[in-house]
């Protein structure tokens, strides 16, 4: 697996705290915060790739925060966590712009999967953006 950023967002720190030492035995460099305000303020200044969000937290919830985060960064891709009882909420943050979302407790090794494959699709949005740019500036008159 390629090593990319992830940020955990969950207001129950121990959730927040094991999810985090498996992402990083993994390879992965991880982040946490334990609201929408503290990861908002993360991502302004620090490189994420994906956010993993629980939806039901205290201040600013996580689909508030899924709509921030979209203004603020918009190719950080974002999965979000749901209890049985806010599907929901899952399905209206995928409305909004979340990569996908997942029903607590999750598994690791889904949770990988889901995570990778949202940095992959970052990854290549990226590199769509970087070539449009080549082009434009080669089509730019010197």
């Amino acid at each position: 697996m390629r090593e990319f950023n992830v940020l955990v967002v969950d207001d129950e720190e121990e959730f927040r705290e094991l999810t985090a030492k498996r992402l990083e035995k993994r390879g992965l460099k991880v982040k946490t915060a334990e609201s929408g305000e503290k990861a908002l303020e993360i991502l302004e200044h620090s490189h994420t790739d994906v956010v993993l969000l629980d939806v039901k937290m205290p201040g600013i919830d996580g689909i508030e925060t899924l709509r921030r985060i979209r203004a603020m960064k918009p190719l950080v891709e974002v999965v979000l966590l749901t209890g049985h009882a806010s599907v929901d909420s899952g399905i209206e943050g995928m409305k909004l712009g979340a990569f996908d979302y997942l029903m607590k407790p999750i598994d690791l090794e889904p949770l990988l999967e889901k995570l990778s494959d949202a940095n992959e699709k970052k990854r290549l949005h990226q590199a769509k953006i970087e070539q449009a740019e080549i082009r434009r500036n080669m089509s730019m008159p010197s």
